[in-house]
């Protein structure tokens, strides 16, 4: 298996820092994103390519537009806009999450937000990695229900599914798709009293022996059925973001995820 690093692992970190630890840990690939820290806003594409360049790490995608599925109003735009910068800085792939404030999107509806979101890809040679979230109140909790708009749009040249194991879990679903997978996202949930409708992206810490996530059991599954992409480290919770060495606790959560799989 190979390790990524999202940068919300560190978001205190400048970007070159963040692309230095994540070499420094063994990880070639990287994540950026758009809010925690919002890359986009502070930093020029060119830089971003420059930056990624100096320190020979490829970035991975741009992290997340949202919500992809309910296209109208600014969101055309704003998708142009980051695929165009994603171009720019030599990025792969842009991450797309479903709207989550408890509002139902209709199928038909995803289907034309795919349709619409394919040629912006196809123009500039990106990827977009449709990633279901788990929570009750999304309107695409399953990769089943991804599969079956990106079908129905006619989109696999240029979509695939993002593989959450923290929203794998809460989803319910049990089903992993290997082959369609191009990314995964691992995080963990050690509180033990926490009901797992309860649990939000704050609670979402590193990977360790009190993982209740099956963050493991996850991972072996996805190698033994094929899929050979990145594990991306995309760990929320404020205790992770102030922790005053970030690289030694990713290095312990990778170590000790390496050891179980």
């Amino acid at each position: 298996m190979r390790f990524a690093m999202n940068h919300i692992a560190a978001p205190k970190l400048a970007l070159p820092e963040f692309f230095a630890m994540a070499r420094r840990l063994g990880a070639t690939e990287v994540e950026i994103r758009n809010d925690l820290p919002d890359v986009l806003g502070a930093w020029k594409a060119a830089e971003v390519k420059e930056a990624a360049a100096d320190a020979g790490v490829t970035i991975l995608s741009i992290n997340a537009l949202y919500p992809f599925n309910v296209w109208k109003d600014d969101l055309p735009a704003k998708a142009e806009r980051m695929a165009d910068y994603a171009a720019e800085a030599g990025v792969k792939a842009l991450v797309m999450c479903p709207l989550n404030e408890g509002t139902p999107v209709g199928h038909s509806e995803v289907v034309a937000a795919l349709e619409s979101m394919a040629p912006i890809l196809r123009a500039r040679g990106l990827t977009g990695l449709v990633e279901p979230l788990g929570f009750p109140v999304s309107s695409m909790r399953t990769k089943r229900e991804a599969i079956a708009a990106i079908e129905e749009a006619a989109g696999w040249d240029v979509f695939r599914l993002l593989h959450d194991t923290f929203h794998h879990h809460l989803s319910g679903e049990t089903e992993i798709y290997p082959r369609r997978t191009a990314l995964v996202h691992v995080s963990g949930v050690t509180d033990p009293a926490l009901a797992v409708a309860d649990m939000l992206d704050a609670h979402r810490v590193l990977v360790d022996a009190g993982d209740r996530l099956e963050n493991v059991a996850q991972i072996r599954a996805l190698l033994a059925a094929g899929y050979d992409g990145p594990f991306s480290f995309e760990p929320f919770a404020p205790e992770v973001h102030g922790l005053p060495d970030p690289e030694a606790a990713l290095r312990a959560s990778m170590d000790h995820v390496a050891a179980h799989v």
